[in-house]
């Protein structure tokens, strides 16, 4: 069954605190509640249509991979059962449950925590005109989509609005202090390295993938969501083939088509079509499907 997609959420008399690309956040004092919407963002851009089922999907993945690397590093989540919810959201079962997440609240690095285990994107651009991603100095010869030796830690800081911009460790380092970055891009990385073993028994590469981390009671916290098609870049292990872009698991169904039509990138963008929207949202939930092994929402 597909629902009818979730594009913003509130409740009588309250909307949330802070409304992001993709979630709607309400502050609960010491705590917060994250709802995934259906809203997606390319282009640095939220399209007025949403794609049905896909917050619910986001959030039913950051939960299987929290499960999954627990006993790696201290997360956000109190809960994602709604009866464990304030009243108030507990009233509205039909938008908040399935989709939202209780969690820590948490003081968040101004960084985003990238590992790469696969040449691609940005780092891809910089390697071609420097041999480099974020300063790092990379071998010679690799070509898109080339799997590196070991993944590395490529910090970007967090933009407000527009681009994140990529910055080297050693610049992360004296944003946030050399210990915490030591020590989250440490743990970023063995959880990369877990996920990517684990997504690999299912057919599925993860190229790289973005964290969160923050401190609450002087502790390091993963936060945020984790390796859902969002934050991570998935490729189907048995189409890879370096040299080319590589087909993906998120929302490049939504960025070919923004591409063909007359939009400048600087306004806001025309309406997904249907087609789009059918194609982009069964992406998503193949992704769900092979990573979780779960059928149903």
């Amino acid at each position: 069954m597909t629902r009818p997609a979730i594009c913003q959420t509130s409740l009588p008399g309250r909307e949330p605190d802070k409304r992001g690309k993709v979630r709607d956040i309400y502050d609960l004092g010491d705590n917060l509640l994250i709802v995934a919407t259906d809203r997606l963002s390319a282009f640095d851009w939220v399209n007025p249509v949403g794609i049905p089922d896909k917050g619910r999907m986001l959030t039913q993945i950051s939960l299987f991979w929290f499960e999954q690397v627990k006993n790696l590093c201290t997360n956000h989540l109190i809960s994602a059962n709604i009866a464990d919810f304030p009243a108030e959201f507990q009233a509205h079962p039909e938008i908040f449950e399935g989709r939202s997440m209780l969690v820590r609240k948490c003081e968040i690095f101004p960084v985003e925590f990238i590992i790469r285990g696969y040449l691609a994107g940005s780092g891809l651009k910089e390697y071609r005109q420097q041999g480099t991603v974020c300063g790092i100095k990379l071998p010679e010869g690799l070509v898109e989509a080339s799997k590196l030796e070991q993944p590395i830690y490529t910090p970007s800081t967090k933009a407000k609005s527009g681009h994140d911009i990529n910055i080297s460790p050693e610049e992360a380092a004296e944003v946030i202090g050399k210990d915490w970055n030591d020590l989250a891009s440490a743990t970023a990385i063995r959880v990369y390295e877990r996920a990517r073993d684990i997504a690999a028994e299912r057919g599925i590469l993860l190229c790289d993938t973005k964290f969160e981390f923050g401190v609450r009671e002087g502790k390091l916290i993963l936060a945020d969501e984790i390796l859902t098609p969002d934050s991570s870049r998935f490729w189907p292990a048995d189409q890879y083939q370096p040299g080319k872009s590589q087909p993906s698991y998120d929302k490049q169904f939504v960025r070919d088509w923004l591409e063909t039509t007359d939009w400048d990138k600087n306004s806001p963008q025309p309406p997904l079509p249907a087609d789009v929207v059918e194609k982009t949202r069964a992406k998503y939930l193949e992704a769900y499907t092979r990573l979780t092994g779960k059928k149903d929402l």
